[in-house]
């Protein structure tokens, strides 16, 4: 009997190469973080958590961590795969030495965590600076999503409860900044709630917006130059009546539970008073409409206030809810922006559901798992995810250009951060050879040339 011949070549194998270089094409995250001053802020941020004859800066080990994670890591033991590259990622602290710190700053509390939020705050603003037109305030607005995310637990954890959907874990309310269809997006707050936490908690939601706004350069917190948007876990008086004192400055668009009174008033709205609903394109969307409720239907809400539903037909199949109406699926959402088209502003709230693209980036990126014990370690790791998060979203904005700024993290690592390459040293040079034949060399070498014509940061 004949051998089967395989598809694939035969090679013999050994573990003997040198100057060999794994995950190469993270250099794209090493010059980001010093285009930007990350790591200067960060240092700084965490200067008082430094002991006087410490080898390793906290901020290093923070940064590691993070990058870890940005190339697909979710746990602590993760930063492994950078020091086996100390000629790329330099020195990296060993595994105890990296607990040692993540305890340190939960032990402090919420004093670590807000010099590691204003460190991130501060290098936003210069990153902003540095993006010019692909800055992400679409129509001079920076749009902000809030949404809440469920991290299941394999193991019992602290504030680890039973979910809403029947699992087991915790319950995070996130928020992102919406870069629009030219972008991803970045997070500006992740609030970590024990499982069973309620979806329309008015106070962890004013919470999450308050971390969120104290993210954005001080140029969008007036004027009216951020939306706040948010499904119908936000449409309660106590949220919405905060939005509203800060309405001069802030505009929301926030999703409406269909209750009766707003169902009894949506049956009333005449058949004259229905707009159809539009796309992206601005083409009229076949099967959906859209009105203003007015009226009684207002009282008790605050002054400004807009109630707009919607009906669609729904798709085959699909099963009708309770608050539906005449074959209908019916929603509502509340807004104080005042002067735009009822079906503009629609589709401005549909729009949110980029927010699900944002949550599955970041549950690819540290979010499928808290991997530790302690409510305020795992409050310290969802620090590091976000500075992760925020990497991968700088990097595309400041470096890359065309398809390549709208890849998700998976696809960064598959195609750019997973090159390798050979290390050569020539006199006092280090020089990081890419390997020709990878299809994506050119995006990295002309990210890093794009990079490199950035003014440095101080």
């Amino acid at each position: 009997m004949r051998e089967p011949i395989s598809s694939y070549p035969r090679v013999r194998v050994r573990g003997d190469g040198r100057q060999v270089v794994s995950q190469a094409g993270a250099v794209l995250l090493l010059e980001t973080v010093r285009k930007t001053g990350l790591d200067q802020a960060i240092s700084a941020a965490l200067a008082p958590w430094r002991k006087p004859r410490a080898v390793h800066d906290p901020s290093k080990i923070l940064l590691d961590l993070a990058l870890a994670v940005a190339l697909g890591g979710d746990c602590l033991a993760d930063v492994a795969m950078l020091r086996c590259e100390p000629a790329l990622f330099g020195p990296v602290a060993s595994d105890p030495i990296v607990s040692r710190l993540i305890d340190t700053l939960a032990a402090s509390g919420e004093t670590a965590l807000q010099a590691v939020r204003s460190a991130r705050s501060e290098v936003r603003s210069r990153v902003w600076s540095l993006a010019g037109k692909h800055v992400p305030n679409a129509d001079g607005q920076v749009t902000v999503d809030l949404d809440g995310v469920l991290v299941i637990a394999h193991s019992d954890k602290q504030d680890a409860a039973a979910t809403w959907k029947k699992t087991y874990g915790h319950h995070p309310l996130t928020a992102f900044v919406d870069h629009g269809p030219g972008g991803t997006g970045e997070p500006v707050a992740v609030l970590l709630r024990p499982g069973n936490a309620g979806s329309n908690t008015a106070a962890d939601h004013i919470t999450t917006a308050q971390l969120a706004l104290a993210q954005l350069p001080k140029k969008y917190r007036r004027g009216r130059q951020t939306l706040i948007l948010c499904d119908s876990a936000g449409g309660t008086h106590e949220f919405v009546a905060w939005l509203a004192k800060r309405g001069r400055w802030l505009s929301y668009s926030v999703g409406m539970v269909i209750t009766e009174t707003i169902h009894s008033h949506m049956l009333k709205i005449p058949a004259s008073a229905w707009t159809p609903a539009v796309e992206t394109d601005g083409e009229v969307r076949d099967g959906a409409w859209v009105a203003e409720l007015t009226g009684d239907v207002l009282a008790g809400w605050p002054k400004g206030i807009r109630l707009i539903v919607r009906k669609e037909r729904p798709h085959p199949g699909a099963q009708l809810r309770i608050t539906d109406a005449d074959g209908m699926r019916i929603t509502c959402f509340a807004t104080n922006t005042a002067d735009r088209p009822i079906a503009e502003l629609e589709l401005r709230h549909r729009l949110r559901a980029r927010a699900e693209d944002r949550i599955r980036a970041a549950r690819a990126t540290g979010l499928s798992n808290l991997p530790l014990h302690h409510t305020a370690q795992n409050k310290v790791w969802l620090e590091i995810v976000q500075i992760a998060l925020d990497l991968l979203a700088w990097m595309p904005m400041l470096a890359l250009t065309g398809q390549a700024r709208l890849f998700e993290p998976r696809r960064l690592r598959l195609r750019l951060f997973s090159a390798a390459a050979q290390l050569v040293t020539t006199g006092r040079r280090r020089i990081l050879r890419l390997a020709r034949h990878w299809p994506w060399t050119h995006e990295i070498t002309d990210a890093l040339e794009r990079l490199a014509l950035m003014p440095n940061p101080g």
